[in-house]
């Protein structure tokens, strides 16, 4: 699809006359080197940042992919930024400079640090203004796989981000000779603020895979039955993903799939892949064909080692895979937009040159009754209508401020943590569910909750209106207060058609997936439409912490929160 040119917000208006910014981001050398193609994998060498003082310049930069170039901010002038490597138990500073026009932060997801550190302005320190530096200082407390990003604007949806690796003291679990860092992510010349304006005026402006009258009538898409139920609740089973492949190019290390970004192996070692989703809005299915994964961490927690052909990541997770790739052949890495709208292929290759096979793209999923939080089983069809009417009642959920920002309920919300998840569900292979992560350790917290508290994640996604429990953060609500170290079950309950990576700052929980001792600890998880998933929380970080969902425009919509952990007696 060709976009329309928006000459007045358009970025690739903003390229013309642009010769005093700082470069061309995206064009060979202005890569960090870990990011290259042809990369040997990670050393000390590699232009990596480290030690105890590190510094990082914001700045205006353009980004070329695909035959597409537009307006970028850099940190220190590469699209992704430098990889910053760090060792468990050291102090590090890191000095942030803003070249700016405007002001900018960085956020160090994942990573405990003190709240006046987690780099959210309004919530945890006020920003860092143009001409500034601002230096975070903090002891590192933990060891994994963990990126960093702007948090100021959408600044992040324009190349603020980069990766971080944190070795452990202890010797790493992980075995393996060699290691690549893969950071997803998508772009597009418009910017988001058009991308945003485009949603708020048409939710389905980017779906260009609805259903069609030929795709009745050779039986792939949904009969006329089904249609005109859908119909019947102003709802698209097609609707997966908000922004798409219509207008994003798909890009691993900033590399498209014409570019290959190639990562090299010597045939029978095992290479670990540090695999990050630094998208702004899309989820992938990640998958090398021909060659097994071991999940072996997840958001930087390890974890016990299981077997896969494919995953999907969420937005801001982070999942550490080993592969022992056996001939001397070049193989797929491939990461697929959920919705299908487009995905990227990359190469682990024992030599330059080479360029893995792309599989084609697979068929676009459909949305079903249990993505609207409703279980069909022994259900009548014809009923649905009356289902479709319990989804407004506010009786489902009564904590819920009904308005014209909450379009359903979901009436029966199941828990799908054992359940594949969007568009993987039939699929003949092996396919990562939550419950198959066990952590590698016991968790150190193993009392029983004291209290419940549900968080419904709900939306009007044809007004383009995002929320928790029916309020946005610009309604001016109260924080969500935890008394400091009490231990709270947490139920996110999906009360939209879309699946929501719901990002708690400041803390790690465990997912209530049966593993009792093991269940995994995370700091984000991706909640499937109609879902329902529950953690439980020990709030042991005083302050006040952020709570989002990391789809950029959802956030930026009203889906965010403050947290704040108080010492009991003290006020929120």
């Amino acid at each position: 699809m060709t976009e329309p040119l928006d000459h007045d917000i358009t970025r690739r208006g903003l390229l013309m006359g642009a010769a005093g910014l700082a470069g061309l981001a995206g064009a060979g050398g202005a890569f960090p080197a870990w990011a290259r193609s042809g990369t040997p994998g990670l050393a000390p060498s590699a232009g990596v940042l480290s030690g105890e003082a590190i510094a990082l310049t914001v700045g205006e930069s353009h980004f070329s992919t695909g035959g597409r170039s537009a307006h970028a901010v850099t940190v220190n002038g590469t699209l992704p930024a430098p990889l910053i490597r760090l060792k468990e138990g050291q102090n590090v500073r890191i000095a942030v400079t803003n070249r700016l026009k405007e002001d900018t932060s960085i956020h160090w997801h994942g990573l405990i640090v003190p709240f006046q550190m987690d780099g959210v302005p309004g919530v945890s320190f006020p920003g860092i203004r143009p001409g500034e530096t601002f230096t975070y200082d903090f002891p590192v407390r933990q060891s994994g796989t963990y990126w960093y990003h702007s948090h100021s604007g959408m600044q992040e949806a324009i190349g603020h981000y980069g990766p971080i690796v944190i070795d452990p003291a202890a010797p790493d679990p992980v075995q393996a000779t060699r290691e690549h860092v893969i950071v997803l992510s998508d772009w597009s010349p418009i910017h988001p603020h058009m991308l945003l304006r485009r949603l708020k005026q048409n939710g389905g402006y980017f779906n260009m895979q609805r259903q069609t009258l030929a795709g009745l009538l050779a039986g792939r898409d949904q009969g006329i039955r089904e249609r005109l139920q859908w119909g019947a609740m102003r709802m698209d089973p097609t609707d997966i993903s908000d922004v798409t492949g219509s207008t994003y190019s798909f890009l691993v290390n900033g590399h498209g799939t014409a570019e290959n970004w190639t990562g090299l192996f010597t045939p029978g070692e095992r290479v670990r892949l540090r695999i990050i989703n630094a998208s702004a809005m899309t989820n992938f299915n990640v998958r090398l064909p021909g060659l097994p994964m071991t999940v072996v961490q997840c958001d930087g927690q390890d974890v016990q080692p299981v077997e896969t052909d494919e995953f999907q990541i969420g937005i801001a997770e982070t999942y550490d895979v080993v592969v022992q790739p056996p001939e001397a052949q070049a193989y797929a890495l491939i990461a697929e937009a959920i919705d299908r709208s487009g995905q990227v292929r990359a190469t682990l290759a024992p030599r330059i040159g080479m360029a893995a096979q792309e599989p084609p793209l697979r068929a676009r999923p459909l949305l079903g009754m249990k993505d609207m939080g409703m279980d069909m089983t022994g259900m009548d069809h014809g009923d649905m209508a009356g289902h479709a009417m319990k989804m407004r009642d506010p009786s489902v959920a009564p904590q819920v401020a009904m308005g014209p920002g909450v379009a359903t309920l979901s009436p029966m919300p199941a828990d799908r943590t054992a359940a594949r998840p969007t568009g993987l569900e039939h699929e003949s292979h092996r396919v990562l569910t939550y419950a198959d992560l066990k952590a590698l350790t016991p968790n150190k917290d193993q009392r029983q909750p004291s209290r419940t508290l549900d968080i419904h994640l709900t939306a009007n996604m044809e007004r383009y209106m995002w929320s928790f429990d029916g309020v946005k953060l610009s309604d001016g609500t109260a924080p969500i207060a935890f008394r400091h170290m009490e231990r709270v079950r947490v139920n996110l309950i999906n009360d939209t058609m879309m699946p929501h990576p719901i990002h708690l700052h400041g803390h790690f929980f465990e997912l209530v997936t049966g593993a009792g001792a093991h269940n995994p600890r995370k700091h984000t998880v991706n909640v499937l439409p109609g879902g329902k998933v529950s953690f439980d929380l020990t709030a042991d970080a005083l302050g006040d912490w952020a709570f989002h969902c990391h789809m950029l425009l959802h956030m930026h919509s009203g889906m965010m929160r403050v947290v704040t952990v108080r010492h009991e007696g003290e006020g929120a």
